[in-house]
């Protein structure tokens, strides 16, 4: 009997203002478990990094993919969002060897794949693997912002992670849009036309 290899995937990033929508895809191993997985959004931050760690290490095989703040701007951020999703699966395949028998996605669509896929509606809090890829996608998208704040520290990135909060928008008002802010979202297009700084 061929064992089954299902993955979870997930994303983080869809409604920032700035920077990569970036996916997570994890096979889990169900002779190696990792307790206390659930939606990302739902643990702090200190509790993410634990549980990332646990994921690297434990699971059969996992996978990051992203789209850029361009490729967004190119596409949109729901076709970003796909592409970024089938890069994760086709990194995670690498590691596995082979590709997964099915993908298990969060949300209410799937992105075009050569496997079976389900997309599962709130999936982060119903299936453990798709919590493992949204910590995953999670952890890896806030080191890149934290990243980023290297570079912007004006823009306090370090804080708002990019969001639409009332201090990224006073910055945007400030400072003007970096080269990592996504044109085509509208406060940032906003900027743009108006003309800051």
């Amino acid at each position: 009997m061929s064992v089954v290899w299902v993955c979870g995937v997930d994303e983080a990033g869809r409604g920032p203002l700035v920077g990569s929508v970036v996916a997570g895809a994890v096979v889990l191993d169900p002779f190696n478990p990792i307790e206390g997985l659930r939606d990302s959004k739902k643990l702090t931050a200190a509790r993410r990094e634990f549980l990332y760690e646990q994921i690297l290490n434990k699971a059969k095989a996992w996978g990051v993919g992203e789209a850029s703040a361009q490729e967004i701007d190119q596409v949109n951020i729901l076709q970003a969002t796909m592409l970024a999703m089938r890069r994760a699966i086709e990194d995670l395949s690498i590691r596995l060897g082979v590709w997964p028998d099915k993908a298990l996605i969060d949300g209410n669509r799937c992105p075009e794949l050569p496997i079976p896929a389900e997309a599962i509606v709130k999936g982060d809090a119903k299936e453990p693997a798709i919590s493992a890829a949204s910590i995953i996608a999670k952890v890896t998208r806030d080191k890149q912002m934290m990243e980023l704040h290297q570079f912007y520290p004006q823009y306090g990135f370090a804080q708002h992670m990019g969001y639409p909060t009332e201090a990224h928008f006073a910055a945007l008002q400030k400072f003007g849009v970096c080269e990592q802010h996504r044109r085509s979202f509208s406060p940032v297009r906003k900027v743009l036309e108006i003309g800051y700084p």
